[in-house]
């Protein structure tokens, strides 16, 4: 791309901050996410599992955070685009929430795999 800076470690960290500030301000179901990762977390450190184990647990609750963030830029990209009914506008802002839906479906079976082992 042309318009593409040139690569700045701080820059690009404070863009990347920016843009979660951007996310936790305007997405309330990011803010929801991010509750059920701390209070998970805690749940995780109380089960008595090992350290392996717990670690485990708590890092797969970010994968619900991360998809969450991937389905904002979808559907930040698609209001870019049009704002009015559009078929493949839904399908778009579709897909992104089966993404974050199968991310919650990957979090339970590896909760139910970690704690029944």
């Amino acid at each position: 791309m042309f318009n593409k800076p040139k690569y700045n470690l701080f820059k690009n960290t404070n863009y990347a901050i920016a843009g979660l500030k951007d996310i936790y301000k305007n997405e309330s179901s990011f803010k929801a996410q991010l509750l059920a990762f701390f209070l998970l977390s805690i749940v995780a450190f109380f089960l008595g599992l090992s350290y392996v184990k717990t670690s485990i647990l708590v890092v797969s609750l970010l994968l619900p955070l991360l998809c969450e963030i991937a389905n904002s830029a979808i559907e930040r990209t698609v209001d870019l685009v049009t704002l009015e009914h559009n078929e493949l506008a839904k399908k778009a802002k579709d897909a992104g929430a089966a993404m974050v839906f199968m991310a919650y479906f990957i979090v339970a079976v590896i909760w139910l795999l970690v704690i029944s082992a």
